[in-house]
């Protein structure tokens, strides 16, 4: 996810799953650079494909939900064509390296954004708690879309650029549904709510700690970091090629 957890989770991926980076000069400047990985079947955009399926079998995502997805992937298409061309494979290059604390950081993105959501909702249909359910089902699906369009970016068909519009797009949309499940949390009254208190307290609690992080993410990484530092990386290669 990448900032959005995916490996994102998704295009910043955990240390393990990054490629092997082949050193190359270009004239004046000396930088790591490594073509992007092919295909995107991986283990984890399966288990993603997989989490888009249930969510969207049990009805719980809405039409606006889906045309978000499907406009994504036909924007990423316009935008690669137009505006972001992707350059040679020895031209592209990863934003970061192996970071063991931006692992971390995925790592707890994916722990908070997907796994506990995922239990979350799990449980509820047990405990009933049909409103619950329904106001965290659009998080997770968006969030397992993003893990899945972060592997499609990275398939080799798509610039820097195209890779780092995947998260942002979908966390800026993602803060606006978690909004609406704290909301959903935060009024369920006594008499209507099907779950017990300790669900009560354990669905605030997450949709708290799922705004913040990817508030945080969104603005304290995503765009004063990950953004500038992936346009830097493509223009750069841009006027090497030139």
């Amino acid at each position: 996810m990448s900032g959005g957890v995916g490996p994102t989770c998704n295009d910043i991926r955990l240390p393990k799953e990054e490629p092997q980076q082949n050193a190359q000069h270009h004239h004046s400047s000396s930088m790591q650079k490594t073509a992007p990985k092919k295909g995107f079947s991986t283990f984890r955009q399966l288990n993603a494909l997989a989490v888009i399926v249930i969510l969207a079998a049990s009805g719980m995502v809405s039409l606006e939900d889906f045309a978000f997805v499907v406009f994504s992937l036909f924007y990423m298409c316009f935008i690669s064509k137009v505006a972001f061309p992707p350059q040679s494979p020895s031209m592209e290059s990863l934003v970061f390296g192996q970071n063991k604390i931006l692992g971390v950081y995925v790592f707890i993105g994916a722990i908070t954004g997907l796994y506990l959501p995922i239990a979350y909702i799990f449980e509820g249909i047990f405990e009933g708690d049909k409103e619950g359910i329904k106001a965290a089902a659009p998080h997770v699906f968006l969030l397992a879309s993003q893990v899945f369009m972060e592997g499609v970016a990275f398939s080799g068909r798509f610039s820097i650029p195209v890779r780092v519009f995947v998260p942002v797009f979908y966390n800026s949309r993602r803060i606006f549904t978690i909004v609406e499940w704290l909301r959903s949390e935060v009024s369920k009254v006594d008499e209507e709510y099907g779950g017990s208190a300790r669900r009560l307290y354990i669905g605030r609690a997450l949709a708290v700690a799922n705004l913040v992080f990817w508030c945080f993410n969104l603005f304290g990484f995503l765009l004063p970091v990950y953004l500038p530092r992936a346009f830097k990386i493509y223009y750069s290669g841009s006027k090497v090629k030139d």
